[in-house]
């Protein structure tokens, strides 16, 4: 698995059902991982580093790109250990003791794999002088203290360049439950965009999966929603390639702007005011939108009675709120939302 073969426990994603035909829905995102985030003896030292949300709630909704570019590279293990060192033509990636300069090696390596990463996301080693995304330290040679703690490692850094849009973490970032939960929206809704474009696509599917991502997209950019939906528009009269371009690169803006509970709020009234509820239940659910707001209930308790109600209703309202991603954007099982508060 070093070498990037993907890792996968087939059949479908539990909870999720199958894809819904026409939206590019329910599917496993493909992640790219640093290889000993899985478990994998590939640390300079020998061991690993297997990270429990990853290989455990995560691991059987995905499917894993494993990658160790220092296996790659054919550095071996247990091996010498690495650091970014100052010099006059940017960061050099150096071996501590023998000295050894292996920035130009990796950065081949490293902008081969980009190029042809195909993944929803990915997940970095922290702290790794070629996996670390944040706060990697840069020395002034051999000797003395860091200069600054604010690098990023080689070959994160080819794939962050390659593919700005796409979502990265580090593994210790991902024990913030608010970060975890947004990236793992993100994987889920780049793999539906994925299945979608990479299939036979006529502009009638491209407006279904947009109106099936409404509520998500305003809850992450409002302006992000109306450019995509330019592109859908449009979607008619422009080549097929151009159009799916276009609204890949709108649809993955929006969704990197952080979701804020302002935002979330107005999605909820939105999906409530499309349902067809007597006076009690409409007041009681804005009570509850109210408590999330205030910070009081989790964002996973609105959904839930807003999802449990429109699936207790048919109309066209019910029927247009069940089909919102913003209420089930991942598999349930996950429960991250349970930790997202207001």
């Amino acid at each position: 698995m070093t070498t990037g073969a993907t890792t996968t426990t087939g059949g479908p994603t539990p909870g999720t059902g199958g894809p819904a035909p026409g939206t590019g829905g329910p599917v496993r995102p493909r992640v790219g991982v640093s290889s000993c985030l899985l478990g994998e003896p590939v640390r300079f030292n020998g061991g690993h580093s297997r990270d429990r949300f990853l290989s455990g709630p995560l691991d059987p909704y995905v499917d894993w790109v494993p990658i160790c570019p220092e296996m790659e590279l054919g550095l071996g293990t247990p091996r010498e250990t690495l650091r970014l060192e100052r010099s006059p033509s940017g960061p050099r990636l150096m071996t501590r003791k023998t000295r050894a300069d292996l920035t130009g090696r990796m950065t081949a390596l490293a902008e081969a794999r980009a190029a042809a990463l195909d993944v929803d996301g990915y997940v970095f080693k922290a702290r790794s002088p070629t996996c670390g995304v944040h706060g990697i330290p840069l020395y002034p040679g051999a000797d003395g203290p860091p200069l600054d703690r604010r690098q990023r490692g080689v070959f994160a850094a080819a794939v962050v360049e390659a593919h700005p849009l796409l979502p990265v973490e580090d593994e210790g970032r991902l024990n913030d439950a608010v970060l975890r939960e947004a990236f793992t929206e993100r994987i889920f809704a780049h793999a539906r965009l994925r299945a979608l474009l990479t299939g036979d696509w006529r502009p009638r599917d491209l407006v279904a999966f947009h109106t099936r991502h409404k509520m998500q997209l305003l809850a992450h950019d409002p302006a992000g929603y109306r450019a995509a939906g330019t592109v859908v528009a449009r979607a008619d009269a422009l080549p097929r390639a151009e159009t799916a371009a276009a609204y890949a690169g709108a649809f993955r803006a929006a969704l990197a702007h952080r979701a804020r509970p302002g935002r979330n709020v107005n999605a909820l009234q939105h999906c409530l005011g499309m349902l067809g509820l007597d006076r009690a239940r409409r007041d009681h659910l804005a009570g509850v939108i109210g408590s999330y707001r205030a910070g009081l209930v989790p964002l996973s308790v609105p959904a839930a009675l807003i999802r449990h109600d429109a699936e207790g209703e048919e109309n066209q309202g019910a029927a247009y709120v069940r089909r919102q991603t913003f209420l089930s954007p991942y598999p349930e099982e996950l429960a991250l939302r349970h930790h997202v508060a207001a």
